[in-house]
């Protein structure tokens, strides 16, 4: 969330920033002010009657030693106390108020960010590989799949419901052989492997950015026998690892990568993207979570996006690196690179990584922080995330790009060691 002495100090270039994304957040910077102003007030208060108990309470023994009657002073105390408490009780439930409008204020662009409406307004950084020209039709994933028996959706709707997929046989193995390769490149690259919950609590999901916002719009599967959520990315459960921690500054960067399955109620668009791998209520993902210092952490953002990069260059799937605008931007995120492989039965770039820096937004929910020295006051880490990569898509785009004639398809060279095969027939 962000920082209520920022919002205090600089509240026009808050309102500024937060103009440029959709929706309206003028009335509650308005809104968590006015709480502020109420709450420094009553603090204000309470202090001056703090002050008076305090001096009342000196006064007592030297009115007691001259013999005198302290029960007019004693019960000025005990009034003075009550409304003590009484004004604490208020500047509880002021704060609780100011907590919640805050948690429901996205974090501010950063200033590079392009403005836009939506993601037609993003910006394309860069591209990588060129488009395979095929010399006959090509199938899109979820009928090769079908074709070759490595895909089943109709079972998995008939177990589970629709937008949910069994991996068949090589189709299995495929998925499987694609996060072993993932898992394998980034910790070759300096990450930290993990094995995270897929189930998280409340204070994590908030944590993250994750509550109220995503849980409300019923984008997270809530479990109703207690207060778990299934995890809709690993970066949850990563993330709040160093949850109200303080860290020491030579530990950092810290970088970790972590396989999960995701969950998301809240699978998005309708018609093309309801078939196949694209959009599931289930799918798996290689997740890469950073920490580090204030000042490192925009470089660290380029330097996570081609960690993203990489796995996918070592597949040879042509892709492209968009910039999201102020439109198209993540809740908690101040800046965001998308990662778009090219999909040929879309004859398009579709999303298979984002990767974002949160700057302090996240850190200063969880309360993650760091010192440079045992004497200095602790401050909050800037934490990051990208998605290194999403299987399920990958997995979709291999069928589609390597696709031949026949039916079959070709694994790329990287993945001969898991799969064991060079081809799916």
């Amino acid at each position: 969330m962000l920082d209520i002495n920022l919002i205090r100090n600089e509240t026009e270039r808050v309102k500024t920033a937060l103009s440029k994304r959709n929706g309206n957040y003028a009335a509650d910077i308005d809104a968590i002010l006015e709480i502020d102003k109420s709450r420094r007030e009553l603090m204000q208060k309470i202090e001056t009657m703090r002050a008076e108990q305090n001096s009342a309470s000196k006064q007592i023994p030297q009115i007691k030693k001259a013999g005198g009657d302290t029960s007019a002073l004693m019960e000025q105390m005990k009034q003075l106390s009550e409304k003590i408490k009484e004004g604490n009780a208020q500047i509880s439930e002021l704060e609780a108020k100011q907590r919640e409008i805050l948690l429901s204020v996205p974090n501010m662009p950063a200033d590079d960010v392009p403005a836009g409406k939506d993601d037609t307004d993003n910006v394309e950084v860069r591209r990588w590989g060129e488009p395979k020209k095929f010399s006959f039709e090509p199938k899109a994933h979820w009928d090769i799949g079908e074709d070759l028996g490595i895909l089943n959706s109709e079972a998995a709707a008939k177990v589970a419901g629709a937008r949910f997929h069994f991996y068949v046989g090589l189709g299995a193995r495929l998925e499987r052989s694609i996060v072993s390769y993932f898992l394998n490149t980034h910790t070759e690259n300096g990450y930290t492997e993990m094995f995270p919950p897929f189930m998280v609590n409340r204070t994590s999901m908030e944590g993250t950015g994750q509550y109220p916002k995503f849980v409300q719009s019923e984008g997270a599967f809530v479990l109703s026998n207690n207060d778990f959520y299934l995890v809709p990315t690993a970066e949850v459960p990563v993330t709040n690892y160093h949850r109200d921690e303080i860290l020491k500054a030579e530990q950092l960067p810290i970088k970790y990568c972590a396989y999960s399955a995701c969950f998301r109620a809240e699978a998005g668009s309708a018609g093309r993207d309801t078939r196949g791998l694209i959009r599931q209520h289930q799918f798996n993902k290689v997740e890469l979570v950073k920490f580090c210092e204030p000042e490192e952490s925009w470089d660290e953002l380029e330097k996570l996006v081609l960690d993203a990069e990489r796995v996918l260059q070592g597949l040879g799937l042509p892709y492209r690196v968009v910039c999201l605008s102020t439109g198209d931007l993540g809740f908690c995120s101040a800046k965001t690179y998308d990662i778009e492989v090219w999909m040929p039965s879309y004859n398009r770039y579709v999303e298979i990584s984002s990767c974002s820096n949160f700057v302090d937004y996240q850190s200063r929910r969880a309360q993650i922080r760091y010192k440079k020295d045992v004497k200095d006051k602790a401050r909050l880490v800037h934490t990051l995330n990208g998605s290194g990569v999403a299987a399920g898509r990958t997995t979709a785009a291999i069928l589609e790009n390597y696709q031949n004639e026949d039916g079959s398809v070709t694994i790329p060279e990287a993945l001969l060691a898991y799969m064991g095969t060079d081809a799916i027939k």
